[in-house]
């Protein structure tokens, strides 16, 4: 796997990554089905429960994001946030195996007022064999949030590569 990283002042953000032993099917499972996501979503130290996901245009992405190792705790107890907070988005876009799009609603910040965020995953070939993942993020409102925002998407893109191997070679 390679990975890029844009970091933007005023503009959407993009994580770019590439996987030598993934094939497009496998990464879209990651983001269509509720296997997939669980597998990889969220921050190291945290881990998701999906209730729901409805991989078509209008449907619903419902989840829990529950913090679980002990730096993760401490933090959130410290910044006065749940341990565990529903998280829910719809499926705004979907033209299969090239690209989605997920509008969250952001409404989990204390003292903040909901506002909702996009997220597109994009997908293509590799020359060669492999797939690239292109994932583009709109900014937060306050700039602290997009940079832990971004923070979050590149730990949670470092679970990636063993879920898509636990795809290929099933569960143990």
């Amino acid at each position: 796997m390679t990975q890029q990283y844009a970091r933007s002042q005023s503009g959407p953000i993009q994580f770019e990554r590439r996987y030598e032993n993934a094939a497009i099917d496998d990464l879209w499972g990651l983001w269509t089905t509720k296997e997939g996501f669980a597998s990889w979503w969220g921050p190291r130290g945290f881990r998701v429960a999906v209730h729901k996901l409805d991989a078509r245009v209008g449907g619903e992405l419902w989840y829990d994001m529950i913090a679980e190792a002990p730096e993760q705790v401490e933090y959130m107890q410290r910044a006065g946030m749940a341990l565990s907070h529903g998280t829910r988005g719809r499926f705004t876009q979907i033209t299969r195996l090239r690209s989605l799009e997920i509008v969250h609603a952001i409404d989990f910040i204390p003292g903040v007022k909901p506002y909702e965020n996009l997220i597109r995953a994009e997908f293509f070939p590799e020359q060669g064999g492999g797939a690239r993942m292109l994932i583009t993020v709109e900014p937060h409102p306050d700039p602290e949030w997009t940079r832990a925002a971004s923070l979050g998407m590149e730990s949670q893109l470092t679970k990636v590569a063993s879920a898509l191997a636990v795809r290929r070679i099933g569960p143990s």
